[in-house]
């Protein structure tokens, strides 16, 4: 079993920045693609962005976030994280770490850990 704790969220204004981070334990971390989603209320879980297994990581991000997310990885640390920067009310949501087995992937079911998520709030 992999564990996966997510740390960071909070209440910001809008045009600020935030700094989400993931801590892994229980499996070797640098086995594992990892990527962050997001839910609103009413809305499903979506894709953030992805980074490749090896710290400094191929990196892909939705289009929306494109621009003003980083997404990044300590795997000494066992920790990934993601810098949000120029935020906007449309980012509030519950923003949840995952861990793949594959190579690539930005679909829900291609992740087979998840942590149980942190509330990100930006105010207009």
């Amino acid at each position: 079993q992999m564990q996966l704790v997510e740390s960071g969220g909070g209440l910001v204004q809008a045009g600020g920045s935030l700094r989400l981070s993931c801590a892994a334990s229980g499996r070797t971390f640098s086995n594992y693609l990892m990527g962050w989603f997001r839910q609103a209320p009413g809305k499903e879980r979506e894709f953030v962005s992805t980074i490749s297994r090896w710290s400094g990581g191929i990196t892909n991000y939705a289009e929306s976030v494109k621009g003003r997310f980083i997404i990044s990885r300590d795997n000494a640390k066992n920790t990934m994280y993601l810098q949000m920067n120029s935020l906007k009310p449309e980012d509030t949501a519950t923003y949840y770490c995952a861990a793949s087995p594959l190579g690539f992937g930005t679909s829900l079911s291609d992740y087979t850990y998840w942590g149980q998520g942190t509330q990100v709030t930006v105010s207009s």
